[in-house]
């Protein structure tokens, strides 16, 4: 008999430890979230740092995040696995033309978009001749299109809107260093503006007068536009670390 109760105990144990923890992994994965990185040279050091950055954003934030630099990942039987794609400095000319139509798919149902820096990578400059510009993409970016931008250098980041998700927990200003991408115009009236490039802190090329650095697109339920991170450097600054991490999670929210 006492065998028999010890063998219960046992069980109940192993019962009692096998729900506590499935149940502690379902509370730790909120979400699932794709990266995708840039395979430019220009932003390789970006790159190799991004992937620790990220992961342990997810981890502190208890979400899942994969990451890669191949964009054949970018497909209708991929995308179905995640609530945000994070296009890490990734161009959108960099992508084929059926990887564009299935990313503009996953935004258009609702999911989750986080561009960072070179994800803005606007106009037709950039295309081969007879290429298929993504005017979709434009549009979503707020209708603006990207224009050279001035030397590396330091600046101020105003924080415009402090009560958005995404901004809430920074500071009213951010100095860092960064190329401070030009449009041909300022999206606002398109986008909600969340943040502003000072531009009397730095050189500019053309100057833009106002000049939009974050923004989301609220023709679309959850898309963010991080227009600084173009140094590794960067994701060291705890505020950046913040800045992305409250963009994803943002993105990934269900309602």
């Amino acid at each position: 008999m006492y065998f028999q109760l010890l063998k219960q105990l046992i069980t109940g144990i192993i019962i009692y430890l096998f729900f506590a923890f499935t149940g502690a992994y379902a509370q730790t994965t909120k979400f699932r979230a794709l990266a995708v990185l840039s395979r430019s040279d220009d932003h390789e050091k970006m790159m190799m740092a991004a992937k620790p950055f990220l992961e342990k954003l997810a981890k502190e934030s208890h979400f899942t995040i994969n990451i890669t630099d191949d964009t054949s990942k970018i497909n209708d039987a991929n995308l179905k696995n995640y609530a945000v794609f994070v296009m890490v400095q990734l161009a959108p000319f960099d992508m084929s033309y059926q990887q564009q139509d299935a990313l503009q798919r996953f935004v258009e149902q609702g999911k989750g978009w986080v561009g960072i820096h070179a994800a803005g990578l606007t106009g037709k400059d950039f295309l081969a001749p007879n290429t298929r510009y993504w005017q979709w993409f434009e549009s979503m970016m707020g209708n603006v299109v990207y224009s050279p931008h001035p030397a590396f250098q330091k600046g101020t980041v105003i924080i415009e809107d402090l009560r958005h998700p995404v901004t809430r927990n920074l500071p009213a200003k951010m100095e860092i260093e960064d190329e401070w991408y030009e449009y041909n115009r300022s999206p606002r009236g398109e986008v909600h503006v969340l943040a502003t490039a000072d531009e009397s802190s730095y050189k500019q090329v053309k100057p833009m007068g106002d000049h939009p650095i974050i923004w989301t697109n609220e023709h679309f339920r959850r898309v963010v536009y991080i227009g600084i991170g173009h140094s590794p450097v960067l994701l060291q600054d705890p505020n950046y670390g913040v800045l992305v991490r409250d963009a994803i999670l943002w993105a990934a929210k269900s309602n």
